[in-house]
């Protein structure tokens, strides 16, 4: 079956997290993408958090499935002009390089144009145009950048940055989203065009609820759904909410049976307004379903506190599994806190691809994350991520060079 990138090829210039995120989806998706890298290191996380000796990281690897590496000399005369030669016959150049650096090699937005007119040319940065564009950003700078970290936490705790890496490879995604498009409107204008994919404005997109609660806060003063209502102080700026919902639905963590041994014995309950009543029976609070106190929504907001030390009570004495199956028989919204551990060891995650256990020839076999995105007619197979340079003279050959001129080109240093 045809992958739906099929024929899209990809020159992929980037390293680390967030442009390695970018590229393995569209290579997921069928997309041919060469990851250009340095003779004799490569992509610098090759060799990060290693683990095993000698053998690319996870960190590496987790990133780069379904790639075909080569190695290019950028400076040297004759390495470069491979590089242009790979131009010409791409589709897309992906980079998260420093800002300028693309220009300093001698590939400006002009020159590739010169080269290859249709060229879509994407790139991560950490902040858009302005006065900050010129600044280095990681993973938490990002989050502390755009508004995530400062929603992070609890109220009386400083500012606290999210595991998940929204920042990365979160903006990787909003990319590769800017990638397909940019590709789809190609096939009406035959050009190509620039695509650029800021760290802070991809963590602003997904904090995109606090901007709204920062509106309302300026207009009422308050937020009723947050825990700091209505004995706590609302100040300039929306607060941490600690495990509020975010939402109209009010929702917490809660302690599970094991709790005291188990840091993850601990369940996320929602008290939707449609299964307040049975939620009052599976508690045996029958009579809040009534009580004028208990009975709206409205009326249990500024009880929130209390309403979710009782459903606690409950809790405490189910696993988090088990009160799982209780809760969902109710259409209860509620779902577990599960380890990593646990998500690991989920056969359900290992049949529909979201975990996918890979064999390299080096480290052996190891655990990765699928593709999150599935087609129907575009199923994807996670192929390992390649050696260093394992494809250099593969994708040499394709661009026409004969053996002769490859082995001239080696000796050379160009690749």
């Amino acid at each position: 079956m045809a992958k739906a990138l099929d024929g899209v090829r990809i020159l992929d210039f980037t390293h680390v997290q967030s442009g390695p995120t970018c590229t393995q989806l569209l290579a997921w998706f069928g997309a041919d993408v060469i990851k250009v890298e340095r003779a004799g290191s490569g992509d610098v996380t090759r060799e990060q958090l290693r683990d095993v000796p000698d053998a690319d990281s996870l960190y590496f690897t987790m990133l780069n499935h379904n790639k075909r590496s080569v190695t290019i000399d950028t400076k040297n005369p004759e390495g470069k002009k491979v590089l242009e030669t790979l131009i010409k016959t791409c589709d897309v150049l992906v980079e998260n390089f420093a800002p300028g650096a693309l220009d300093r090699m001698g590939f400006t937005w002009a020159r590739i144009q010169e080269l290859n007119p249709q060229m879509i040319v994407a790139s991560v940065k950490g902040f858009g145009p302005g006065p900050y564009e010129d600044c280095k950003v990681y993973e938490n700078v990002a989050q502390c950048a755009g508004g995530a970290a400062s929603t992070t936490g609890f109220d009386d705790g400083p500012p606290v940055v999210t595991g998940a890496q929204i920042g990365d490879s979160g903006t990787g995604l909003h990319l590769a989203l800017g990638i397909v498009t940019a590709l789809f409107q190609r096939t009406k204008t035959n050009r190509g065009q620039k695509v650029l994919a800021a760290m802070q404005d991809g963590v602003l997109n997904l904090c995109r609820v606090k901007l709204r609660d920062q509106q309302r806060l300026e207009r009422t003063g308050v937020m009723k759904e947050y825990p700091q209502y209505p004995n706590g102080t609302f100040g300039e700026a929306v607060p941490r909410a600690g495990n509020a919902s975010g939402g109209g639905q009010p929702g917490w963590i809660l302690k599970c049976k094991g709790w005291e041994a188990d840091p993850n014995a601990y369940i996320y309950f929602i008290t939707q307004a449609p299964v307040w009543a049975k939620i009052c029976n599976v508690i045996g609070k029958e009579e809040w379903a009534t009580d004028p106190d208990y009975a709206t929504p409205a009326a249990r907001l500024p009880r929130l506190k209390d309403i979710f030390a009782e459903i606690e009570r409950w809790t405490m004495t189910k696993t988090k599994f088990e009160a799982m199956d209780i809760l969902n028989k109710y259409d209860i919204p509620c779902g577990p806190i599960l380890s990593m551990k646990e998500i690991a060891e989920d056969e359900s995650l290992r049949k529909t691809g979201t975990i996918v256990e890979v064999d390299h020839p080096v480290r052996g076999k190891y655990l990765t994350v699928g593709n999150p995105i599935k087609l129907s007619d575009s199923p994807t197979d996670v192929t390992r991520s390649p050696l260093l340079g394992e494809h250099t003279d593969e994708v040499m050959a394709e661009l026409g060079y004969s053996a002769e001129q490859i082995a001239a080109l080696r000796t050379a240093g160009a690749i």
